[in-house]
């Protein structure tokens, strides 16, 4: 793999259907933008259609001929997912990635319209049932398909707490910031491996993360916090340590598009303490191969959002 692997290494995709959750700004943004430039057809699903649309006309700026299709999918309302996921198998016949990039990072408690914690909620479980809708436009597309499911490195201090999932006993912002991106790993690794088991060769998942990037997640956590000085510590972290937006989405583009890419991988920056840098190929935390633990969050996943897979 070169050690320079960039967003003009993502390959020409003329009449390819790609979804990006939270597609209005950061890495999804960013993500989007190339995929576009690449010639994709870009479903860009956003809890904000506003927003959604004032990013899509940005990107148009900058690439014209952009083919955007912006669509409301409030991953915090498993109703909403259900309804994004079946007005798109209207529209459209085929799905080329699945990328699960939204997210909340860090938030004082909440919960979301079904009664889950909020970054477990949105992080986790929205993403689980999306691509369980969606499962059959990947499996029916023609060639390889590919699931996408952006973590964090924060991931490596999280662990999954079956006797308090949604942090009722007791709530630690970050503890369960890092739950909720465990999880999007051993999903992702999970979903790869049923995929083997049951010969669905057409689709692969892969996990990345983006390493520390500047984007408005951590803004947002200072925002949330309450306090003027954790925001302008954000800020000022994000400001001398972070790396662009642009870079922090390259191990997305990588884990989508790349040939060497076979499933079951996790994508990083390989650079400073991997947090910076061009991607390649990374191991996750320990906990993120245990496979009971891996096998356990899965039914619980299924009977949490009502979301069966249907692998056949």
């Amino acid at each position: 793999m070169s050690d320079d692997w960039t967003a003009d290494d993502v390959p020409a995709m003329d009449g390819e259907v790609v979804i990006v959750t939270g597609a209005n700004s950061g890495i999804g943004y960013e993500a989007a933008r190339v995929f576009a430039d690449r010639g994709a057809t870009v479903v860009m699903a956003c809890r904000s259609v506003d927003r959604g649309e004032r990013a899509a006309g940005e990107i148009r700026a900058d690439v014209p001929d952009a083919d955007l299709d912006v669509r409301e999918c409030d991953l915090g309302d498993l109703s909403a997912v259900t309804d994004f996921a079946n007005v798109f198998t209207d529209d459209y016949d085929e799905l080329r990635v699945l990328c699960n990039n939204a997210g909340v990072m860090a938030i004082p408690r909440s919960e979301t319209a079904d009664g889950f914690e909020t970054q477990f909620g949105v992080n986790h479980l929205g993403h689980f049932a999306l691509t369980g809708h969606l499962l059959d436009a990947l499996a029916d597309t023609p060639g390889e398909s590919r699931v996408v499911t952006q973590s964090s490195g924060v991931h490596e201090r999280g662990t999954i707490d079956f006797e308090d999932l949604q942090h009722e006993k007791s709530y630690d912002k970050w503890a369960a910031y890092a739950q909720s991106k465990l999880a999007n790993v051993l999903f992702g690794y999970e979903l790869d491996d049923r995929l083997g088991e049951h010969g669905v060769d057409g689709v692969t998942s892969v996990v990345c993360h983006p390493g520390y990037a500047d984007t408005n997640l951590q803004i947002r956590t200072g925002e949330a916090s309450g306090s003027t000085l954790r925001l302008w510590a954000m800020k000022a972290a994000n400001y001398v340590f972070a790396q662009p937006a642009e870079m922090g989405a390259l191990p997305m583009l990588f884990a989508a598009t790349s040939e060497e890419v076979i499933g079951g991988e996790y994508v990083g920056p390989v650079g400073l303490f991997d947090m910076r840098g061009h991607p390649g190929f990374q191991r996750s935390s320990e906990e993120s191969y245990d496979q009971a633990v891996a096998e356990r969050l899965w039914d619980v996943s299924e009977d949490l959002t009502g979301v069966a897979y249907d692998f056949g």
